[in-house]
């Protein structure tokens, strides 16, 4: 079993005012997925300007004072739970059209959160539709937390996967990206930015410089530190840039690709 995370920043365009669907990469990414025909897969993806700018705007996560700030909260937690639902059902439309039997799997449905980390999942009907030979696609979301000041939290595609590897225990973790992999800086903005072939600890991730970029969900610094969790436990992830033709494909069947691997 594979678990591929596609990044939100590279089917959307994330600095987009409004969600808008980047169709060219979407359906390439969809059409590769098809041709490397993995026997058992599940997909996360990410949220992008589908879900960004709204949690953000209502600041989902932080504590709520008053009543007032709840309904807003209320609202806005539900107004980012339907926009991510729609970027989900263009992927799934794209991974359908290409005859993958994708199924939507919306983390608010069957997630509960405790202060922004993942309490309660009920994973069994990933597992049962997995067990049939279906794609299950999941993605980021707002979720319920446990936590009465908060009330609802931001749970990133990369807290996903840890969670889900952990509990599915998959052969492989990919991550595709917009970038090569995990730079000593964000490449987009420092020309001397440096790509890190390996990470395998904590000293790696602190070497890394606070330009990294970071958004709601944390960003490269934040995918790295649910990675390396997975490490501790194992199971090995790639980094790779999505935004680049063949990646996916040749990531999938198991060739080397240019970008970053966490493992201990």
């Amino acid at each position: 079993m594979i678990i591929l995370k596609v990044g939100g920043s590279v089917i959307t365009r994330k600095d987009s005012e409004e969600p808008e669907i980047d169709s060219e990469n979407l359906q390439r990414i969809a059409s590769e997925i098809a041709d490397a025909s993995p026997l058992s897969l599940m997909i996360i993806h990410g949220a992008g300007s589908f879900g960004h700018p709204f949690a953000g705007k209502y600041r989902i996560g932080s504590e709520i004072k008053d009543e007032e700030e709840f309904r807003k909260r209320r609202f806005g937690s539900a107004l980012t739970q339907n926009w991510v639902r729609k970027l989900n059902t263009h992927v799934c439309d794209a991974l359908l059209d290409e005859g993958i039997p994708a199924v939507s799997m919306p983390p608010s449905a069957f997630l509960r959160a405790e202060n922004g980390r993942i309490r309660d999942a009920d994973l069994s009907m990933i597992k049962s539709y997995l067990e049939e030979g279906m794609v299950p696609v999941s993605y980021g979301d707002v979720i319920l937390d446990l936590n009465t000041s908060v009330r609802f939290s931001v749970i990133s595609g990369d807290q996903l996967i840890n969670h889900f590897s952990i509990r599915l225990g998959p052969e492989r973790v990919i991550l595709g990206t917009d970038v090569d992999g995990v730079y000593t800086r964000n490449p987009k903005k420092y020309p001397d930015a440096r790509l890190l072939d390996v990470i395998g600890s904590l000293d790696d991730l602190e070497s890394l410089d606070g330009t990294v970029n970071t958004d709601v969900t944390g960003g490269m610094v934040g995918k790295v530190g649910e990675l390396l969790a997975l490490a501790e436990r194992g199971i090995e992830s790639e980094i790779i840039n999505a935004g680049v033709p063949g990646n996916i494909l040749r990531a999938l069947r198991g060739e080397a690709v240019r970008g970053t691997r966490i493992r201990k």
